[in-house]
């Protein structure tokens, strides 16, 4: 199997790791461009490694901790230049493992591979990753999702989390109606809508009026996240567990204070 089939499977979805990790989609692609340039330059990293998928995260992870690619001048184009800083605020290693392992999937076992790190370590970066999501102030969360199940699903994780939510949109026309009588701190958007309009134009519409941090929803990422033009930062996969979202408004709740405070 050649180097680019070997990696093409896994890339959307470790495009979508690197783009929580980091908060926006150009620092996020800017370490899976690094990635792939370390692949180039020794392709045994693949050919000798018993998973493939693994070896590709073990990189990224290695990397993120790389001085040289956090100076890459890609970081340092716009307001994402201020990412690195703000990440150097909280524990970047606990945020890898509760990532890998709430959005991701990742078993223990695996994360600790991942990571480089004792399975007793991982445990432990986990729990303080989790301790202090569950800390973070409750905010008002407007959802745009046209199934009526999986709209239930998300405003229970949502409330149980600690977060209100502020209503249901199914349509373009509603989530711009809501979003403008609410103002939410969060949206999270489905991206085919009941109307047959787009969960994406009508999130466009909504941030036209004021700014909010977004998170998507799609059952199918490989073709959202293709690199080929501008894509969400957050990004939630169904089927979808509570640990998902958890994590996922955690680090978009995050990277909006911080933002906030920044400017």
């Amino acid at each position: 199997m050649s180097l680019s089939d070997s990696v093409a499977p896994h890339l959307p979805y470790l495009r979508r790791f690197a783009r929580a990790l980091t908060g926006t989609q150009t620092s996020g692609d800017a370490y899976v461009a690094a990635v792939l340039e370390s692949l180039i330059a020794d392709s045994s990293i693949l050919t000798s490694a018993n998973n493939p998928k693994l070896a590709l995260y073990q990189t990224l992870c290695r990397l993120w901790g790389s001085v040289a690619v956090n100076n890459k001048p890609e970081f340092q184009a716009s307001w994402e230049a201020t990412i690195q800083n703000r990440l150097s605020n909280i524990p970047g290693p606990a945020r890898q493992v509760f990532l890998l392992s709430a959005v991701e999937g990742f078993e223990r076992i695996a994360i600790a591979e991942i990571v480089q790190r004792p399975s007793q370590e991982v445990d432990q970066l986990f729990e303080d990753a989790n301790q202090q999501i569950s800390e973070m102030i409750a905010s008002d969360i407007l959802i745009i999702e046209d199934e009526p199940l999986i709209a239930l699903d998300i405003e229970d994780t949502v409330t149980s989390l600690g977060h209100r939510c502020v209503g249901i949109a199914r349509t373009h026309k509603e989530a711009v109606k809501l979003a403008r009588e609410t103002h939410p701190q969060l949206v999270l958007s489905d991206i085919q809508l009941a109307d047959g309009s787009s969960g994406i134009d009508a999130v466009n519409d909504i941030l036209g009026s004021f700014d909010v941090p977004v998170i998507f929803i799609t059952a199918f990422p490989e073709r959202l996240l293709t690199g080929e033009r501008p894509e969400p930062a957050f990004l939630i996969t169904k089927p979808f567990s509570p640990e998902m979202v958890k994590a996922l408004i955690a680090q978009a709740l995050f990277f909006d204070l911080r933002s906030k405070k920044a400017a």
